[in-house]
């Protein structure tokens, strides 16, 4: 009797484990795999419609593979932290009351905007044209309003591709592990 009390938790614990972490009861786990490859590919197509990535991200995912699955999740969580980096220091040097260092600012610019090109982050990349162009023409108020439209998309960009990751996870996760349907 111990033996089976101590069974049955042990078993909800895992249902409820597998539950928290995929968001599917374990008997769908099987069978979810290919609904959430199609939600993968839903939102990646949004985001190549909506033009906020282009087919770069597309030749970074190529070169994941069984050594390395986690490579452009890898890649892109290090644009991102670079990235956040890049745009407080362009607001630092934006908010100076006195006279903006538009040499640093092209700097940090072009920086953002190779970065966000080499990972396919094409509306990110293209308002860092529009952002150099202002800063070309030492125009701080146009600068001032093209940092509030690209961090905008940066975290628009950052929250959609961090939702395609978990549903990536949950894909490894329901295609790794299959339960049989209980009748």
């Amino acid at each position: 009797m111990f033996f089976g009390v101590k069974f049955k938790s042990l078993c909800l614990w895992g249902f409820n484990h597998l539950l928290a972490k995929t968001g599917l009861p374990v008997w769908m786990l099987g069978s979810g795999a290919d609904r959430l490859r199609a939600d993968v590919n839903r939102l990646l197509a949004f985001l190549f419609h909506q033009g906020i990535l282009d087919e770069q991200f597309l030749q970074l995912q190529q070169l994941q593979d069984e050594s390395s699955p986690n490579f452009v999740s890898q890649v892109v969580n290090i644009y991102f932290q670079e990235s956040e980096k890049l745009l407080r220091n362009l607001r630092s040097l934006l908010m100076e009351r006195k006279l903006s260092d538009y040499k640093n600012i092209g700097i940090h610019i072009n920086q953002l905007m190779g970065s966000s090109s080499s990972i396919g982050a094409k509306r990110v990349r293209n308002v860092c044209v529009a952002f150099r162009a202002a800063s070309d023409q030492n125009n701080r108020t146009g600068c001032l309003r093209v940092l509030e439209v690209l961090e905008h998309d940066y975290c628009f960009l950052k929250n959609k591709l961090h939702e395609l990751f978990q549903i990536e996870q949950q894909r490894i996760l329901a295609g790794g592990v299959g339960y049989p349907m209980q009748n």
